[in-house]
């Protein structure tokens, strides 16, 4: 089956699985009394539109808007991290993205800037429950996160448990809601088959973004990946390259094949030029 058959029908079972066999209506929510899956967050997220092969690359004041500087080592100390919030409101970077249980002191230094704090969530595995994952990305929001990357639980995509997965993105997507979710595929592990199932899964239950990596893993974003991942979300979501993203070169080229957003720890470097060997 080609990667467009593959996604429209895995699309169609999960739109199948979301009806409600008595109404034909949309079933309640997996977690929550609120009904919504909330599909109206995508146009909430203000991002740059993705650039095709043919045109101009952005100035460097523009590839910061597309950077969500990244800090998430477990070691980090509070003055790194007030470090990295500093340069992020210094070259106006898109975002700030921690570990959730440092996104307070990051939201705290981020205030009365344009800089968004994002938490992770289920980071860097996504081998928790949806309950856990759910219950994290609400401590998150409370404690001032504006954006959340979910880790997808790959055991299960891998195991075709469908359903399990599609639960996991839909119970985060709630937790968060309005703000809007990246679901992390973690691409490195994955078949292109599951990367396409990944991505359909995504866009059924209402997140904002697919996103390459956790930047942990054996091997990071691509441009064969970000290439194939804009082809099946289309333009409705955004797409975040992540891992080994280390240059100027390296941002043109996930934003010409389709990058919507970066993340990435060597941002300055990448908007002041050179090369880096930054990690996460």
């Amino acid at each position: 089956m080609s990667n467009d058959g593959l996604v429209q029908a895995i699309t169609a079972e999960v739109q199948r699985r979301l009806k409600d066999p008595a109404t034909g209506g949309p079933k309640r929510s997996w977690h929550s009394e609120d009904a919504r899956l909330p599909h109206r967050q995508r146009a909430a997220v203000q991002q740059p539109a993705p650039q095709g092969p043919d045109q101009p690359p952005p100035s460097s004041k523009q590839l910061a808007q597309f950077i969500d500087h990244t800090l998430l080592r477990p070691e980090a100390t509070d003055e790194q991290l007030r470090k990295v919030c500093a340069e992020a409101r210094q070259y106006k970077f898109k975002t700030v993205c921690v570990n959730s249980c440092n996104v307070r002191l990051v939201a705290q230094e981020l205030s009365g800037s344009s800089v968004l704090p994002i938490a992770v969530v289920g980071f860097p595995l996504g081998a928790q429950n949806p309950d856990a994952k759910a219950y994290e990305t609400r401590q998150a929001i409370r404690d001032g996160a504006q954006e959340i990357d979910m880790v997808i639980n790959i055991g299960a995509l891998k195991s075709t448990r469908y359903s399990e997965v599609l639960e996991d993105i839909c119970a985060v997507v709630q937790a968060a809601a309005p703000a809007p979710v990246k679901v992390i595929l973690e691409t490195s592990q994955l078949t292109e088959e599951e990367k396409v199932i990944a991505c359909a899964l995504s866009k059924a239950a209402g997140a904002a973004f697919v996103k390459t990596s956790t930047g942990f893993d054996k091997a990071g974003a691509t441009v064969e990946d970000i290439t194939l991942m804009r082809r099946v979300v289309g333009p409705d979501l955004g797409v975040k390259a992540s891992g080994g993203v280390r240059s100027k070169a390296d941002v043109e080229a996930m934003v010409r094949a389709g990058a919507t957003r970066v993340g990435a720890s060597s941002s300055v470097t990448i908007v002041t030029g050179g090369t880096a060997s930054g990690s996460y």
